[in-house]
């Protein structure tokens, strides 16, 4: 939205089918200014530079097209796809104009940005013979799970895009300055809390949000829910407690204590003396994070997103 404001016409790029070893799955995206500045991708690398082309031309054209790239193609060779992969992208030049029915009207990406911000769930539909768009908003406040996948179906490409999965970070200590910003490069949405102003500051952790209050009303603030993952950094079970607390009664996808075994048995017999069942207590990662031999704040914050991302694809 940030180009379209400022006076950049720009085409979205989408992958709407994948086979073989295609390295980007359906629903990935790239954004593509007419200036020739892009976000995202569709393939890793591989057919980036062809894809630009044809979106410019759509931009100028203001018709999408849909383009498909594999090994036979020589187009494919010669942007890089010879992996054996084959990817369907879908590209819709973003228009204004009333009378531009074939493109995606400025309107409608701007509700789903809307939505987007909100944590709100959305279905986009596109039918790519008449170019007829429907946008599905959940019918609830509540973050949840939009039913259906992403999926190509005849003439339909449905994109169902669910908001990031969040990251409650506890404790805003040293590992915490190398974890956040890894984890929203890698499609996480990081916030981090700690009740010490001398931790919890802008500075320290710059572009993100931070929450400088008692980790119960931080807590409150975030909202707590089944997309949330939390790790625990504080050192301190007047900190760290409530949150595993709840995220284990909101049912975070994952929750993650700092600490050596040692110290994980000392806590775990505090959550049971306050009546947490052992199921419960079962779920929680302590120590946290992959045992990798790591060493030091940075690598200790690689195990811990390398744990965080194989709970997110059900690898644990």
């Amino acid at each position: 939205m940030d180009w379209l404001r400022a006076g950049q016409r720009v085409a979205i790029a989408t992958v709407v089918q994948t086979w073989g070893s295609a390295p980007c799955p359906a629903g990935s995206q790239m954004i593509i200014a007419e200036d020739g500045d892009i976000e995202g991708s569709v393939s890793g690398g591989c057919v980036e530079g062809a894809v630009v082309t044809e979106a410019l031309e759509a931009i100028g054209a203001r018709v999408p097209r849909l383009l498909t790239y594999s090994v036979a193609d020589e187009d494919a060779f010669s942007a890089g796809l010879a992996c054996g992969g084959t990817i369907r992208v879908l590209v819709e030049p973003v228009t204004d104009q009333d009378n531009d029915g074939a493109a995606m009207p400025v309107a409608m990406l701007a509700e789903i940005v809307r939505t987007q911000a909100h944590r709100v769930p959305i279905a986009y539909q596109v039918n790519v013979t008449t170019w007829a768009r429907q946008l599905t908003v959940s019918d609830t406040d509540t973050p949840q799970t939009m039913a259906g996948e992403t999926r190509f179906d005849g003439d339909v490409f449905t994109l169902v895009v669910n908001p990031s999965p969040r990251l409650v970070i506890v404790g805003a200590v040293h590992i915490a300055q190398n974890l956040a910003p890894m984890a929203a490069a890698t499609g996480f949405d990081p916030i981090i809390t700690d009740p010490r102003s001398s931790f919890a500051t802008p500075a320290r952790f710059p572009g993100l949000r931070v929450i400088c209050d008692d980790t119960d009303a931080a807590l409150a603030q975030i909202g707590v829910d089944a997309q949330t993952a939390i790790v625990t950094l504080g050192h301190d079970p007047k900190i760290d407690d409530p949150a595993i607390r709840e995220g284990l009664g909101a049912g975070s996808f994952y929750i993650g204590c700092l600490g050596s075994r040692r110290t994980h048995a000392a806590r775990l017999d505090r959550l049971r003396a306050l009546g947490l069942p052992e199921d419960a207590l079962s779920r929680l990662h302590g120590p946290v994070g992959l045992d990798i031999g790591a060493k030091g704040p940075a690598e200790i914050a690689v195990s811990i997103l390398s744990q965080l991302v194989a709970a997110r694809r059900g690898r644990l």
